[in-house]
């Protein structure tokens, strides 16, 4: 009997040093910059908000649907059109504000049509199943929570329509 007990108890430790260890790695809830600047392939989206003077909106109240293409969205685009645009920081506002809608919008929550973004344009979305499309770029990871928002992962690069 001794001997269940003792090992009852020594299971019990295991699992609360499990769970606390498991609760010190798991990452504090955090704003939209914080979480996103944690995403490895959004390097370069991460380096322009910097770039363009826009983290600490993606730091305020929200909230915030932020459509961030991967690093590999970058690579598509030109290196002269990136140049260019890394330039003009009025210009690289635009492309950036286009990427993110003023309100939470969870994968599962996207209807057929467009929504109004930052930038002032509308922006075409799509649902199929599970399929999520923004403009002619597709979602490749969704709903990637943030204390301000909502992110998701797009493998293009979007551009405003001119003005």
């Amino acid at each position: 009997m001794n001997t269940i007990r003792r090992a009852l108890t020594v299971s019990g430790l295991i699992a609360a040093t499990l769970a606390l260890s498991a609760c010190a790695t798991a990452p504090a809830p955090a704003n939209l910059a914080e979480t996103l600047a944690r995403n490895p392939q959004l390097s370069t989206f991460n380096r322009l908000v910097e770039q363009a003077g826009m983290k600490e909106s993606l730091q305020a109240a929200g909230p915030l649907t932020v459509f961030a293409p991967s690093d590999e969205a970058f690579k598509a685009v030109p290196a002269k059109t990136l140049e260019a645009l890394t330039a003009d920081k009025a210009q690289l506002q635009s492309v950036l504000s286009f990427h993110i809608v003023p309100s939470k919008l969870l994968a599962a929550e996207v209807k057929n049509g467009n929504v109004k973004t930052v930038q002032g344009s509308n922006l075409a979305l799509s649902r199929a199943g599970d399929f999520v499309t923004v403009e002619d770029g597709m979602v490749q990871q969704a709903d990637i929570s943030a204390t301000n928002g909502v992110a998701h992962v797009i493998d293009r690069v979007l551009t405003p329509p001119k003005k």
